[in-house]
């Protein structure tokens, strides 16, 4: 009996696969890569067309003795790593390490776990595609010349442990530069005129907005820049009449979001569940890689994670057709199938992503999954189904009412038909919406009319003036970046590849380079100071334009139109050589420590400062080495511990977190710790325990400490959306209002 090896990266992959296939398979896993250039070592010679130096991984031994003692006994070995450049670069690898001819049909690849697309894989063997293999190692080789020659550089200049890269310090300049300019902007006044105006006396007020004037039919918008302008304006509206000039009913179609890709997949993640991007791809890969149903066995969920591609297959159009005009009704069933294009720099080579199984919604497999799998799945299922439903239908009316020649404006909207929003859901849309428009540039966001509820209204109509409300207003500064929105602009600007979003981000927070301010990110002065170096002495390796063609040749590299060899040669040639003249020319960076007005309580002689180490910022003696005292930096709060009664302090920890511990955690009968703010005198109704001030996506809400308690089955979503609608419910105040400084 003739037996056939398949090698995956991971054993939650094996499993899943090797459920498909029968005895004659055997599939195993290499755990990821298994050859990679050396730690220690430059591991390229540059002076022989880049020549990589390849060594075995520490701790692999094991596992390539297992493959090759499984290859040997095997009559076939069929190599199935990820469809990437990554994934073509480990099976190359496999296939020197398990000596495989490369060239002959070892390779197979689907887009999706599933039993169709494994065994179709399997018959359709092919040749490891060389030009893949290149483009990683050329990317991993660019890499490598950047961190080995500036890592050591700043280390000398500013402070050892610290590293640059190609997409990492353009990433961080990004939000430097953000910083930069909030920094130097200056606000301008302007004030924001709404008229409540009502039909009749008994009839309830509705808002409109100051516009402008209106003569003959042509608007001129008009901006109030200051009080003087207000009152003027004011005395001037005072004497006239306020008449309905015009009404323009209309009817607004909402067209679905095309499925998800890599990055528009982190950023919804990032705006509706407060993931991270590295907790948003840990959840995905597992999704990916398959998930234990129960009786149904390991099962992959969602399609290939790692794409930039919104095209779907002919057949998943159809099995979702059929799952929507069932579930829905052939009205909410389009008559073709919606299309979604591409950008420009996208690769088509996998489809956008969405579930592999259209027969598992989420509420067949919910029991299965813990809350990070089962929230991303709803998610992806939920956008790729509705990516596939009709438009969403809204009258709408726009009413123009002039007081003289002064325009006041309202809007009217009522939905007639949801559509796809049945499934994604109305508010879903709205703050995906809300995120993706916010503005970067310095200008009012408010100058259109809310969306109210008008009554009938016809020209002419006379209508009384309930009340005028000005309100102060002040130009913005453009917003920090978050997770989703750095994605967003990396994306558009070329930087850096679908894979590559999630570990550079977390790079930025490994090496202190930015930090969080609840969902914004925000340089250190670390990061700064790295950031100007880099500017000062290699241009082109933090300008997006430049690192955005590297990305470009790389892809030239993959599609087999450009020499991987000669893009390093004409990188690195002029790259060196900046080097070297900033090893002689650059000055050393001091960060200044941040002074405390505390004196040391150690050494009663040194000035207590705070420095920034390996793992974030801390409070230190100034005379060290001399003095070793240290603490982390804290801040007092108004809580008390639930334990022993003692104040509760506040401090942060990596990436932004906030953990809140008892003052006398250092004894030995207290270790309460947490990360969500216990409240004083607040208990559980159900069960008892302390409550607590939990957040989720910037708000907060009170909820039992206890996890198993039953009223932590609601998410802290749908509590704090209950919250905000009803009006009886109480404001709770945030950990910062709480904390005392």
């Amino acid at each position: 009996m003739s037996k056939t090896l398949i090698v995956v990266e991971s054993p939650a992959k094996a499993k899943t696969i090797a459920r498909y296939l029968g005895e004659d398979f055997e599939v195993k896993a290499s755990v990821g890569h298994v050859r990679d250039l050396p730690a220690s070592t430059l591991g390229v010679d540059v002076d022989r067309d880049f020549k990589p130096m390849y060594l075995i991984m520490p701790g692999k031994d094991k596992i390539i003795k297992e493959l090759r003692r499984a290859s040997e006994k095997a009559d076939r070995v069929l190599l199935a790593t990820d469809p990437d450049r990554e994934g073509e670069a480990i099976a190359w690898h496999l296939a020197h390490i398990l000596k495989i001819d490369p060239n002959s049909h070892c390779r197979i690849t689907f887009n999706e776990i599933t039993s169709g697309a494994v065994r179709y894989a399997i018959e359709n063997a092919h040749p490891i595609n060389i030009n893949l293999v290149d483009a990683q190692q050329a990317r991993r080789i660019l890499d490598r010349l950047v961190g080995y020659e500036l890592s050591p550089l700043l280390w000398q200049k500013v402070r050892k442990g610290l590293s640059a890269g190609r997409v990492q310090s353009v990433a961080t300049r990004l939000i430097v530069m953000r910083e930069r300019e909030i920094d130097k902007f200056i606000p301008e006044e302007y004030w924001k005129l709404q008229a409540f105006l009502k039909k009749g006396e008994k009839e309830s007020p509705f808002s409109t907005l100051f516009q402008g004037t209106k003569k003959n039919g042509r608007v001129s918008r008009m901006t109030i820049g200051s009080k003087e302008e207000l009152d003027t304006l004011l005395t001037e509206i005072k004497e006239n009449e306020f008449i309905v000039d015009e009404v323009k009913p209309g009817t607004r179609k909402s067209r679905p979001y095309a499925p998800f890709t890599t990055s528009t997949l982190q950023q919804s993640a990032s705006r509706a569940l407060g993931f991270t991007a590295k907790r948003t791809m840990s959840a995905a890969q597992r999704l990916y890689e398959g998930i234990a149903l129960g009786e149904l066995g390991q099962i992959s969920l969602v399609t290939y994670i790692r794409t930039d591609s919104v095209r779907v297959s002919t057949s998943a159009v159809r099995e979702a057709r059929a799952w929507i005009e069932d579930r829905f009704g052939t009205s909410f069933l389009p008559d073709k199938p919606p299309f979604y294009r591409n950008k420009s720099k996208a690769q088509d080579a996998h489809e956008a992503i969405r579930p592999s199984h259209l027969d598992m919604p989420p509420e067949r497999v919910k029991s299965y999954l813990s809350g990070d799998l089962l929230k991303l799945y709803t998610l992806i299922w939920n956008r790729f189904m509705a990516s596939q439903m009709t438009p969403a239908v809204f009258d709408k009316i726009t009413c123009d009412i002039l007081a003289g020649n002064y325009l006041f404006r309202a809007r009217g909207e009522k939905m007639i038909f949801p559509g796809w929003l049945k499934l994604y859901g109305v508010q879903s849309d709205l703050d995906e919406k809300k995120e993706s428009n916010k503005k970067d540039d310095n200008s009012a966001d408010d100058d259109e009319p809310d969306i109210v509820e008008l009554p009938e209204l016809k020209a002419g109509d006379r209508l009384l003036c309930d009340r005028l409300a000005p309100e102060q207003k002040f130009t913005q500064p453009p917003p920090r970046y978050t997770e989703a929105s750095l994605i967003k602009a990396m994306e558009e600007l070329g930087i850096g590849r679908p894979s590559t979003y999630a570990p550079t981000i977390s790079t930025l927070f490994d090496r202190y380079y930015v930090e969080r301010e609840e969902r914004q990110l925000k340089p250190t002065e670390l990061g700064k100071a790295v950031t100007e170096m880099l500017e000062e002495h290699f241009a082109s390796i933090v300008d997006t334009d430049f690192t955005a063609e590297m990305e470009n040749a790389l892809d030239d590299v993959e599609d087999g139109s450009r020499n991987w060899v000669g893009l390093l040669d004409n990188f690195y040639g002029p790259f060196h050589k900046d080097v070297l003249k900033a090893k002689e020319t650059a000055e050393k960076v001091v960060i200044e420590d941040e002074p405390t007005g505390r004196k040391c309580p150690q050494c009663e002689e040194g000035d207590l400062v705070i420095r920034i180490g390996r793992y974030g910022k801390f409070i230190a003696c100034n005379r060290y080495p001399e003095c070793d005292y240290t603490e982390a930096i804290s801040d007092p709060t108004s809580a008390h511990c639930p334990k022993c009664g003692s104040p509760v302090r506040v401090r942060k920890i990596r990436r932004g977190n906030r953990l809140y511990y008892c003052d006398k955690t250092n004894d030995a009968n207290c270790d309460f710790t947490s990360f969500d703010l216990p409240i004083d005198g607040k208990t559980c109704d159900v069960c008892g325990s302390y409550c607590v001030l939990r957040r989720f996506r910037g708000r907060t809400y009170e909820a039992c400490s206890n996890k198993d308690c039953p009223t932590r089955k609601r998410s802290g979503a749908s509590k704090s959306k209950k919250a905000s609608k009803s009006k009886k419910t109480s404001t709770v105040s945030s950990p910062e209002a709480l904390s005392k400084s």
